[in-house]
């Protein structure tokens, strides 16, 4: 099994996503409590154990500053839902809206899905050399959750808890 498990804070804000065994093992430690499961189990000599989908922690976690999200083809791609920031058409590529070889820097703020038409089109010159518009300003996401729920790689018993935090984060 490779399942995932949501881990929620003791106060039922989501945390993290970590592997279903590795929330089993959360479980039997005592530092979590089983909340939802996924219908599967994991089999011992001597046991059946319920594959965690998620779990909620015993104890309070204070969590430090958020860090910013890592910029990834993959995450731009989700940020701008698989559409190009100039035309609208599929993206194959990221682009740097003020380019490397201009001194643009490889952050959210300048970085957007792109399709390769335009890609080829804008080579490294600035917006208003190349004739090109943005369809919206690109933002750094405000939570890691937004990337998880975007990506469709959640499970249906997660959205009560992720639902409320894709609000925030998602508000431009």
């Amino acid at each position: 099994m490779s399942g995932r498990a949501l881990v929620l804070n003791a106060s039922y804000e989501p945390l993290s996503v970590v592997t279903s065994r590795r929330a089993l093992v959360l479980v039997l430690a005592e530092r979590a409590v089983l909340v939802h499961d996924t219908g599967l189990a994991y089999h011992s000599a001597q046991a059946c154990f319920p594959e965690p989908s998620v779990v909620r922690l015993v104890h309070y976690v204070k969590v430090p500053h958020q860090t910013r999200v890592a910029v990834t083809r993959r995450s731009v791609f989700v940020r701008d839902g698989h559409r190009c920031q100039y035309c609208g058409a599929q993206a194959e590529n990221i682009d740097h809206i003020v380019p490397r070889s201009r001194g643009g820097a490889h952050s959210w703020e300048n970085v957007v899905a792109c399709c390769r038409r335009c890609n080829t089109r804008k080579e490294d010159r600035l917006l208003e050399e190349a004739g090109f518009h943005l369809t919206r300003q690109p933002h750094a996401p405000r939570s890691r959750l937004w990337l998880l729920a975007a990506s469709g790689d959640f499970r249906d018993e997660w959205t009560p808890y992720v639902e409320p935090m894709l609000g925030q984060a998602v508000a431009v």
